[in-house]
């Protein structure tokens, strides 16, 4: 099931967008009218995306996406009365994928939410993988680090060290990786 949080000062725009989001089957709604309550609201219902008004009244709607952006790393939607380059490049470097000029018709608010919901997910698959990324590089480092002991400390040539890290590993049912840390250990005892 679904969540979304609307903020929009207007309750007619808020009401409007409520039904909508009703008709596209969201059954957690949740309204904000304040500006000031935008962000704490978010973190307090977590919802799985945001709506929110760009023109914000007592904060800045770029600041509060930017703030639920970081905090929660959910999708937000951006509700815009004009577009002006600067909004954008801003919205942009904070994350947005998506907006919506107002007034918008309801056909278009699914759309919106479903790229919203693409680009995150897409999102959270780079970073998973830039991770996976940096471990295979630190493994590599690590493994090497210990066949270049082995290769002092033993003699072995390159490819000796490696199949000793590498038969070790599957004698002890450890990854490479464990077995490099342990040889690194026992270089600095």
């Amino acid at each position: 099931m679904r969540s979304v949080l609307i903020y929009d000062d207007e309750p007619i725009i808020r009401a409007s967008v409520k039904n909508k989001l009703k008709d596209l089957g969201f059954e957690l709604i949740f309204e904000c009218s304040d500006g000031n309550l935008v962000v704490s609201t978010a973190c307090a219902t977590l919802p799985d995306i945001v709506i929110l008004d760009v023109a914000m009244t007592k904060k800045d709607g770029l600041s509060a996406a930017r703030e639920i952006r970081q905090k929660l790393k959910i999708p937000v939607i951006l509700l815009m009365s004009f577009y002006d380059p600067d909004t954008l490049n801003k919205a942009k470097r904070i994350g947005i994928t998506t907006t919506l000029a107002k007034p918008f018709r309801g056909q278009d608010l699914l759309p919106a939410i479903e790229m919203a919901f693409a680009h995150a997910e897409e999102a959270e698959l780079l970073k998973k993988h830039l991770e996976e990324l940096k471990e295979t590089i630190e493994s590599r480092e690590i493994i090497d680090k210990a066949k270049e002991f082995l290769q002092r400390s033993h003699g072995f040539s390159e490819p000796e060290a490696f199949r000793r890290i590498q038969k070790l590993a599957m004698d002890k049912q450890k990854s490479m990786r464990q077995i490099a840390e342990a040889i690194l250990i026992t270089e600095e005892v």
